[in-house]
């Protein structure tokens, strides 16, 4: 018996070194992917500045752009998780001129090269940041986005410093967590240029340009795909196999505009910004209800 418990012992050890060594060793190559710098320069944009740009710069990003979600209601930066979570620390940044802001340091190149290519000034990647959606968005909505971010008022509010906690770190490195999914700079065509948006009009192309930042949750096909995240929901299937497949326009209309599905169902506006979405004008939630109703019919992914 004695034997027996010291073997065991001598597993059980062995199995908890070579746990902590391979977390060792994905710790060790996600320092390397987090500070990997990308010499990038980005295309050049002409940024407007005439109130007509700012305020349809404005609109995209208030209403589908749902840059809010992450950086805070007033685009001051905003805590993504924060050490009582267990995951470190991650800040969305400052986007505004004020203390602790990157609105007077950025350049038009800076800016670009965040949003659409997912890569700071100074190279090195931004965490989460969905810089691969905003890559398909036209050149001009981009400039437009960019014209009124430029105009921000001033919030003061100093972002901490990042700091990722062992074990997501550990994950990362090991491929449990794919790095494209956290560094999304790894998954963009840099050398890619979007095709021009369609008129706007409330025709399906339109629907399926403005629907675009929906595949960030949904899937790349809006068939839903489960939560990526600890207590999070899975997004629901938008296509005609899902749900919308027997809700008519003016039910989407209303769950977009109200929160409310039509079987009496409440929506989180946490985990669908129906309040920033459901604001936009009607013209452009009428063409994405066309787009859906075009897709494919798909069953819910699981």
């Amino acid at each position: 018996m004695k034997k027996f418990f010291k073997w065991a012992g001598i597993i059980i050890c062995s199995l908890v070194i070579l746990v902590i060594a391979l977390a060792t060793i994905g710790s060790v190559r996600a320092n390397r992917l987090l500070t990997q710098e990308w010499d990038y320069m980005p295309e050049t944009v002409q940024i407007p500045s005439d109130a007509e740009s700012i305020a349809r710069g404005e609109y995209f990003t208030t209403h589908f752009m749902l840059c809010t979600d992450c950086h805070g209601a007033d685009l001051g930066g905003a805590a993504l998780f924060t050490p009582d979570e267990g995951l470190g620390t991650l800040w969305a940044p400052n986007l505004t001129s004020g203390v602790g802001g990157i609105g007077n340091s950025y350049s038009d190149a800076d800016w670009l090269r965040s949003l659409r290519h997912g890569i700071r000034p100074n190279g090195e990647n931004l965490i989460i940041m969905p810089a691969e959606f905003y890559t398909t968005i036209d050149i001009n909505d981009m400039a437009d986005m960019i014209a009124y971010l430029k105009k921000l008022p001033a919030v003061d509010r100093e972002i901490p410093t990042r700091d990722i906690a062992f074990g997501p770190k550990a994950l990362l490195g090991l491929g449990i967590i794919p790095v494209s999914e956290i560094l999304p700079v790894n998954k963009i065509d840099h050398a890619a240029l979007p095709d021009p948006a369609p008129e706007r009009s409330v025709t399906t192309e339109y629907g399926a340009y403005m629907a675009k930042v929906c595949t960030a949750c949904h899937g790349e096909d809006l068939a839903g795909k489960p939560s990526e995240f600890a207590g999070g929901v899975p997004a629901p299937n938008l296509t005609p196999g899902g749900d919308l497949g027997s809700w008519s326009e003016a039910d989407f209309l209303k769950a977009m505009q109200n929160g409310v599905t039509p079987d009496g169902e409440t929506l989180d506006p946490e985990q669908m910004p129906w309040p920033r979405v459901g604001s936009a004008d009607k013209e452009d939630l009428q063409a994405i209800w066309l787009y859906l109703q075009s897709l494919p019919v798909k069953v819910t992914n699981e």
